[in-house]
């Protein structure tokens, strides 16, 4: 069974809620109406803006970089490096150039060369001499033979008469005074002597009896012998 409920009657009260017009209320503040909308921001305009920048800031950098490597090329006087590429064909070229005769030897092989000779060695000088003479006829007297004497005045020497002849030699002292010889007869005879020294000959004679041959070379104030 159905609940039936009472419908109002006309100019009876009305019930909200049922087909009734709703009251109207005076339009409070931020109620109702929808905000207004927002301002738009020009976002065309920052990206173009920072485009803009960026291709400024581009060719700046770019301007810089230009002038830092004119710098640098000015101060490399224009070396340049090459490229691995380059390198690899250099060295091809390199190795297909054909290999330079070597510079030909000025000497012939088939002449050998001459070996230096040796400086030779100065001659060294023949170390002179005193060469003392004596010869003749002198026979054997009651004191024996032929008695003779030999040197200089810091060397005196005695020789032996044999065969009628007598020779010796003596280094020369460019500091002897005088070099003599001497041969005395022994009772008879006749003979001759001589000295030499430095190319210089001096000479004497003596006969019979006990004579005395005496040949004397004497060193010269000035040098030399007389």
């Amino acid at each position: 069974m159905s609940q039936q409920y009472p419908q109002p009657g006309p100019g009876g009260p009305q019930q909200p809620g049922w087909g009734a017009p709703q009251p109207q209320y005076p339009q409070q503040p931020g109620w109702g109406g929808p905000p207004p909308p927002p301002k738009k921001t020009p976002v065309g305009m920052i990206v173009g803006l920072g485009c803009l920048g960026v291709f400024v800031l581009f060719v700046i950098l770019g301007a810089i970089g230009a002038m830092v490597g004119g710098d640098s090329s000015s101060t490399s006087k224009g070396t340049t490096v090459g490229t691995d590429d380059d390198k690899g064909t250099e060295a091809e070229k390199k190795d297909d150039a054909p290999a330079a005769d070597p510079e030909p030897s000025k000497t012939p092989k088939s002449e050998k060369t001459e070996e230096p000779k040796k400086a030779d060695k100065p001659a060294k000088p023949k170390k002179q001499v005193v060469t003392f003479k004596v010869w003749g006829t002198a026979p054997d007297g009651v004191l024996g033979p032929l008695d003779i004497t030999y040197g200089s005045d810091s060397d005196s020497r005695s020789g032996t008469w044999k065969n009628g002849k007598f020779t010796a030699t003596l280094p020369l002292d460019d500091e002897a005074l005088y070099y003599t010889v001497m041969a005395q007869l022994q009772g008879s005879g006749d003979i001759n002597c001589s000295v030499t020294v430095d190319g210089h000959t001096e000479k004497a004679h003596a006969s019979g009896d006990y004579n005395i041959c005496h040949a004397q070379a004497n060193a010269g104030l000035l040098g030399g012998w007389d």
